[in-house]
């Protein structure tokens, strides 16, 4: 039996409480010897007649490592009786540091509890919560190479860090009242507020009706109560938009419909922000006007304080930066430009290393793939190469492959504009220096003119290394499953092979073999983005007749506006072709009179499933053909029936509208299944991967996922990732990769 050996661990292991970890085992089971960080690796010396059993703890490791191997060897080293935590040297970096894990209840009793040491100290955690990805610098994860180092510990946490029965033994963000980071009230010129607390003067401030600009983990946001919601939306010139919500504990059953699984999610390290259904549906519409809410707990000591001295039940809690853009992360930065939008700062002196927006999910799809969750790895073999994949233009994010894991960064945002670029660059620069990559290819998606694909571009000049472009719908579907499937992809907009605009894609083969095989009909986008954000001339693209124009004009159109969209579509000029499912929706909620303009992302689509909520589909006749080697449904006949609907003098009222919208998406999604259903009859497989923006709504998803399991086959989604686009620099990868497995 052995009783001595090294024991190597390798995985997540950095900001987990490891080592300290190790150290109670090592106790419990008196073992002698070492544990020392190396980069992704922990290497353990120990001795001991209960080597297996501390082995089989140490294999298991804290609750918040991700273990991928664990190898033990013989060793002639000498150990010492006793058990030591030694210094972090360097070693492998094929692990990852964990995402900003929410505060624990045992540091939320600490900062109520009377007379300890962290009683009312904002910053409090232990190893076992904490902001970790927002602070670190460098690995291996030890405070010196986080944002804590220009903290020095005071004797009594330096106690603790010390202790092996301590709770924040080898914590690097330990620290206190005394010796950690603080906090300043300023008013909008950066000039600090004179006060005892600054949390409670916060919280009167907000209670009074004032808006906040609060520093959190990861960046600002914007607070306020809910009856300065409306305030701030006209600050912020998105009066339409719906705002999340950061709720007390306690009364989240009060405007909501919480699950016992969206509940564990809103508990759980995440601490996301979770979509949840109204109680009901036309309550805080300043917040929200639609069916659903999005909501969260308190994840920080700093929201447990502000809420304990808080007199309202909830705030308005939304990222402090325009829609798309790099979240703010500087104090500076914040106070110049967001002097017009926010009347108060709440500020605290620690450095956001790296910037981290909140996570949003829903029927426990990902939204938005962020704290808590990002930086996310997967182990993967997508061969010996390094691979970068920079995403693509919307809710993108980057991906890095190397030696069997893939680790994908937190949403970055529109890489449409300069300002978010950087971030991109930014971001894929620190993640190489935290793995310690070396790119051999770079993936991109297949648009020439995104600027993430000029990004790749320079990368691989200035390297000297490989490009693949990997079409975004087939990105898609290999972010989803490298088995041998269906793909259905349905969002907004995607780069064609044939250079028209897809959206609403049927896929058949094997990564990175995927034929398309079927899709939406091709219809007109009049004014190419232009229609994007006034859905009624997606509508007049879809349904070119004169009925369609006189409800334009019923609805306030000029004659000259009539005639230059009637010839825009006849001579085709400034027109685009598309196959999305986005601009379908658009349409229909267009057709409805539900969203006439788009104000923020997704919004009519987003509105047409709130109005359809509680709705009575109806069967339509569904129209196919074949075109170049494709099955193609028409949404041209399922548009123009509900258009006869609506025109019926049976169809008038909201419940009309409502049970309109519930069959455009219950037909539509009745389709898309349709589509894939023979594609797999016809190539004899079973299963079916669904993926796309359009995923996100559950009747469409639901609708899908029904009609694909009663025909016997099997559907699958992603869970790990985005069914959005950031799933896409993940899939990018993936498609690199196995394309460069195959030519080998």
């Amino acid at each position: 039996m052995q009783t001595k050996g090294r024991i190597s661990v390798r995985g997540i292991v950095q900001g987990v409480g490891f080592r300290p970890f190790v150290y109670a085992k090592a106790c419990e089971f008196g073992i002698a010897g070492s544990v020392k960080n190396l980069g992704s690796e922990v290497e353990i010396y120990a001795r001991g007649e209960r080597f297996a059993d501390f082995l089989a703890a140490v294999s298991q490791g804290p609750p918040m490592s991700r273990i991928d191997s664990v190898d033990v060897t013989t060793t002639d080293v000498d150990i010492s009786d006793g058990f030591v935590i030694k210094k972090s040297g360097t070693g492998s970096f094929s692990g990852m540091i964990p995402p900003d894990i929410a505060i624990c209840d045992d540091c939320v009793s600490d900062i109520f509890s009377s007379g300890g040491r962290y009683e009312r100290y904002w910053a409090t955690s232990c190893v076992n919560c904490g902001p970790r990805y927002s602070i670190i610098q460098a690995i291996p994860y030890d405070r010196e190479r986080t944002s804590m180092d220009k903290f020095p510990m005071c004797a009594a946490c330096a106690e603790e860090y010390s202790d092996p029965h301590s709770r924040r033994h080898h914590a690097q963000t330990i620290a206190c009242l005394t010796c950690g980071p603080g906090l300043q009230l300023m008013d909008g010129t950066g000039r600090e507020i004179p006060c005892g607390d600054p949390i409670r003067s916060a919280a009167s401030l907000l209670d009074a009706g004032k808006i906040l600009a609060i520093r959190g983990i990861g960046g600002f946001h914007l607070a306020c109560i809910e009856e300065s919601s409306g305030e701030l939306k006209t600050r912020l010139g998105r009066v339409e938009q719906p705002f999340a919500v950061m709720v007390r504990p306690g009364y989240i059953d009060e405007i909501a419909r919480v699950s016992p699984k969206e509940r564990a999610l809103l508990e759980s390290p995440v601490h996301p922000i979770v979509v949840l259904e109204k109680c009901d549906p036309s309550s805080h519409c300043s917040i929200s006007n639609l069916h659903t809410i999005g909501c969260m707990l308190p994840y920080s000591g700093l929201h447990h304080l502000l809420f304990s001295h808080l007199c309202h039940p909830l705030l308005i809690m939304t990222s402090a930066n325009m829609p798309g853009y790099p979240m703010i992360t500087d104090t500076k930065e914040a106070l110049a430009r967001l002097a017009k939008d926010a009347d108060y700062f709440l500020v605290h002196n620690r450095t956001i290393q790296n910037r981290v927006d909140d996570s949003v999910i829903r029927d426990a799809v990902i939204l938005r793939l962020s704290r808590g969750i990002a930086p996310k790895r997967t182990a993967i073999d997508l061969g010996p190469s390094c691979i970068l994949g920079v995403g693509p233009e919307l809710n993108a994010n980057a991906t890095i492959y190397k030696a069997g894991f893939a680790v994908t960064s937190p949403h970055v945002g529109n890489v449409r504009n300069p300002a978010t670029l950087a971030h991109l660059q930014e971001t894929v620069a620190k993640l190489q220096r935290l793995l310690g990559a070396e790119f051999d290819l770079v993936a991109h998606d297949l648009h020439p003119q995104f600027l993430s694909t000029r990004f790749a571009k320079e990368i691989a000049e200035e390297r000297g290394i490989g490009l693949v472009p990997v079409q975004h719908h087939r990105a898609h579907i290999a972010a989803t499953t490298t088995k041998p499937c269906i793909g259905i992809a349905i969002d907004g907009v995607g780069y064609g092979d044939d250079g028209t605009v897809w959206g609403g894609e049927i896929f058949s083969g094997q990564v990175p073999n995927l034929d398309r095989v079927g899709h939406l009909e091709q219809v007109q986008m009049p004014g190419g983005d232009l229609a994007t954000r006034f859905p009624e001339r997606m509508l007049y693209g879809i349904i070119q007749e004169d009925d369609c124009l006189t409800l334009f004009g019923d609805r306030g159109w000029s004659a000259v506006e009539l005639g230059v969209l009637k010839k825009q579509v006849a001579s085709r000029f400034n027109v685009m072709m598309t196959s999305s499912t986005g601009r379908v929706l658009d349409a229909a909620s267009a057709l409805l009179g539900i969203c006439r303009e788009r104000t923020y992302d997704g919004e009519p689509a987003m509105k047409l499933e709130s109005a359809a909520a509680g709705g009575v589909p109806e069967t339509w006749e569904l129209v196919f053909s074949r075109s170049g080697g494709c099955e193609v449904l028409s949404t041209r006949a399922i548009l123009k029936t509900a258009f006869s609907r609506l025109n019926s003098s049976q169809y008038k009222d909201r419940n009309a509208i409502r049970d309109i919208a519930a069959s455009i998406q219950y037909n539509l999604a009745r389709g898309i299944a349709a589509l894939a259903i023979h594609a797999a009859e016809r190539n004899d497989t079973r299963l079916v991967a669904l993926s796309g923006g359009v995923v996100v709504n559950r009747a469409i998803r639901e609708t899908i996922r029904t009609e694909i399991t009663d025909a016997g086959l099997y559907l699958l989604i992603n869970q790990d990732y985005p069914p959005g686009d950031g799933c896409v620099s993940f899939g990018q990868c993936v498609w690199a990769g196995n394309l460069l497995m195959q030519q080998k």
